[in-house]
């Protein structure tokens, strides 16, 4: 399969910059299991669940990953921390007017951070402090690289879902920005079931393919969990993934038979899906990892057909955008 066959024309004014007001106030794409599309809002959601259903949210927590510092040459440099791998040590992706080499020291604030080497295209620093409590004090919110403006305290609050527990994110599970508690409360009285999973979103989340063929890509690494209370509670039950994230989590720990891990399963058309019946997610870039997940859940001309819909009726896209109820 190629790479463009993945594509869309998407006008850049409908890339969303700022949250909904409301968490619940975006709209929502109906994709039934018939392919027939409904233009409806997010508020409609409790409506279209019931007893039969079970939610997944993915409960990770956005840290402040991107931090400033200075090399002893006064030269900028810029650190994202991709993963934590200890309390003071860290993979961070690094920006400066050379690459830095092992033993350079960056000074970020109070604190500093040892360049031990590199790792692919990522550093192992070593921080003078506890890494979460540096990127507390000194780092700031990892909004994805389309939306233009600085992080501010309204994306300190809503580039974060209402559920998020365990720390490691490096990207929102942007499905799930759509939630207030009220709105779960709602489902709830459905009486559908809410359950979560952790999937520690990675930053080649947005790496674009350079690749021309689908195959031919290798899809980065995340580490997840599926604890057994939430693997019981999917039996016998329609499974929604709330989230590209959550599914990935689900269908990998099915796919391996681990329940825990770190996963770099890529979905593409011709995968076998062995847990989620339903998906609830935001629009994806063109030619993304995450555009051809939704093609292998729903159909690649099915999907396609919404994009363009979503497109002339003016949807709001990516990760301040409106979302979209896919039935397989």
């Amino acid at each position: 399969m190629l790479v463009s066959e993945f594509d869309y024309q998407l006008p850049a004014e409908l890339i969303a910059q700022h949250p909904a007001p409301e968490r619940t106030a975006s709209r929502l794409l109906h994709v039934d299991a018939r392919g027939a599309l409904h233009d409806l809002r997010f508020t409609d959601l409790p409506q279209l669940v019931d007893e039969r259903d079970v939610l997944v949210l993915n409960d990770t927590r956005v840290i402040r990953a991107r931090l400033y510092g200075r090399k002893p040459s006064g030269g900028q440099v810029e650190l994202f921390v991709e993963r934590i791998v200890g309390e003071r040590e860290a993979l961070a992706l690094m920006r400066a007017g050379h690459s830095p080499k092992a033993g350079t020291v960056v000074q970020i604030g109070e604190a500093s951070a040892l360049v031990e080497g590199r790792e692919g295209e990522l550093y192992r620093v070593r921080f003078s402090d506890h890494v979460e409590r540096v990127l507390e004090r000194h780092g700031s919110v990892p909004l994805p690289p389309y939306i233009a403006h600085a992080p501010d305290s309204q994306d300190a609050e809503r580039y974060q879902t209402v559920y998020a527990a365990n720390p490691g994110a490096v990207a929102a599970p942007t499905a799930g920005l759509h939630f207030d508690q009220a709105m779960l409360e709602r489902i709830r009285a459905r009486r559908a079931g809410v359950t979560s999973v952790t999937l520690h979103v990675g930053f080649g989340t947005f790496q674009p393919l350079r690749v021309e063929t689908v195959e031919a890509h290798r899809m980065h690494r995340e580490r997840y969990s599926v604890p057994a209370d939430t693997q019981a509670a999917l039996a016998g039950r329609r499974v929604l993934a709330v989230g590209t994230t959550s599914l990935r989590a689900l269908e990998s720990a099915a796919a391996s038979g681990a329940s825990s891990g770190e996963t770099e399963l890529f979905i593409y058309p011709g995968f076998n899906f062995r847990v989620v019946d339903r998906l609830l997610t935001n629009f994806h870039l063109p030619k993304s990892t995450l555009l051809m997940l939704v093609c292998a859940f729903a159909g690649r001309e099915t999907m396609l057909r919404a994009y363009r819909h979503a497109v002339e009726q003016r949807y709001r896209f990516f990760s301040y955008g409106d979302a979209m109820l896919i039935d397989r």
